[in-house]
């Protein structure tokens, strides 16, 4: 198991979208909520992943593909 801490930007059209669930559950991810602020406007959520280092590649560019913004974490963000 690999684990990869991440914060995702999420666009306006995306905040009530249950992306990050759909992610988990496609690639057999477990993610775990560091720090999240959401507005009406925009979403932004640090996340600590864990999976297998394919499919949390696999994940992520998922993610990307719908449109979330991602950066890697490498400090303690919680």
């Amino acid at each position: 198991m690999a684990t990869k801490r991440v914060k995702l930007t999420f666009p306006q059209n995306l905040i009530k979208e249950p992306v990050i669930f759909t992610m988990a559950r496609k690639f057999d991810i477990m993610p775990n909520i560091r720090r999240a602020k959401v507005t009406e406007s925009v979403g932004e959520v640090v996340l600590e992943l864990e999976g297998a280092e394919n499919k949390l590649e696999e994940g992520i560019a998922y993610l990307r593909d719908r449109g979330v913004k991602i950066e890697a974490v490498e400090t303690d963000a919680s």
